[in-house]
């Protein structure tokens, strides 16, 4: 497989993940619900992550697991605001440049400093009405970071 399809084929897994893992409702409860749900598997995992959850303009969840630091607050920010940007996980933003073969910041314009294309922020959906929020998970490697948050949201949602 060359780079080039893989990148296509990650592509197509997160839109996958994206077009099936929204909700019908989704509230404060429903935010501290999940973001438990990540600190469980985060610390029976003895991983070392920032977990966060916002709803609008709104952060509702937000927890630092040990082995973290102040810098993943910063990495939960800039991903977070990628994903509010383009409607879309910040690790499929990442892998759009990608495939294009740029790099995000460049060719979009925006700062390193405020936007960051890099793996664990998901968009939170509301089906038939949009994005509403974000879930994010910073500490691991990108896509380790996505994955713990689509395997929470598989969890939550009972898929």
């Amino acid at each position: 497989m060359t780079v080039s399809e893989d990148y296509e084929a990650q592509i197509a897994e997160i839109r996958e993940q994206e077009a099936r893992l929204q909700f019908e409702r989704f509230t404060h409860a429903d935010a501290y619900e999940l973001g438990s749900l990540l600190v469980r598997l985060g610390t029976d995992r003895g991983l070392g992550i920032t977990i966060d959850i916002t709803k609008g303009d709104q952060q509702v969840f937000h927890v630092s697991l040990a082995g973290t630091t102040a810098d993943n607050d910063d990495w939960v920010a800039r991903k977070t605001r990628t994903v509010r940007r383009y409607n879309a996980s910040s690790f499929l933003v990442g892998r759009l440049h990608k495939l294009e073969g740029k790099d995000f910041n460049e060719a979009s314009g925006l700062p390193l400093s405020l936007y960051a294309a890099h793996g664990g922020c998901f968009p939170i959906v509301i089906r038939e009405a949009g994005l509403i929020g974000t879930v994010t998970v910073s500490g691991l490697a990108q896509a380790d970071d996505h994955a713990l948050v689509v395997e929470a949201l598989e969890i939550f949602l009972g898929e």
